[in-house]
């Protein structure tokens, strides 16, 4: 037979354990929510070989679905400097694209694009991780590789 006192005190145990997973999928739901949508590039920079700072003109999209689907474009204006040659190739011919699905690790603060497909295919397959700031209705990622410097603003549209 059950003791009240015992199905009470599961009861308890249930709805605070299923209290603390609705705050965490309403904190990740919110996150989630700020990062849907159309984002223009505001900025992008990187490290210069003497050590200061170099804005990349360049123009770009990323857009967030609601159903976990991204995508990215980014063109260098012609006769601007080139980008960098960093640790992985990302642009061709002066421009950037690819697309996929997305992951959000909000203890982390990252968002790690899964690349489905890419102008540069050897990208195809991988997993970037961004790491993520949201500043008012500005947007910052940065690589999580510690051998990547750059770090992009995007606006919502």
């Amino acid at each position: 037979m059950w003791n009240p006192r015992y199905v009470g005190l599961a009861m308890v145990v249930v709805l605070t354990g299923a209290g603390l997973a609705h705050r965490a999928a309403e904190a990740q739901s919110s996150t989630r929510e700020k990062l849907i949508g159309a984002w223009k590039l505001v900025s992008e920079e990187e490290p210069g070989p003497d050590g200061g700072i170099v804005k990349l003109p360049r123009t770009a999209i990323i857009m967030y679905t609601r159903d976990g689907h991204m995508g990215v474009q980014f063109l260098t204006p012609e006769g601007a400097p080139a980008l960098s040659a960093g640790p992985i190739q990302y642009e061709q011919g002066g421009y950037e694209a690819y697309f996929g699905t997305y992951t959000l690790d909000e203890k982390a603060s990252t968002v790690t694009h899964h690349v489905e497909g890419a102008l540069v295919r050897s990208l195809i397959g991988k997993d970037l991780t961004r790491v993520y700031r949201f500043s008012g209705r500005q947007l910052i990622l940065k690589s999580s590789r510690p051998d990547e410097h750059w770090t992009v603003v995007w606006e919502h549209y």
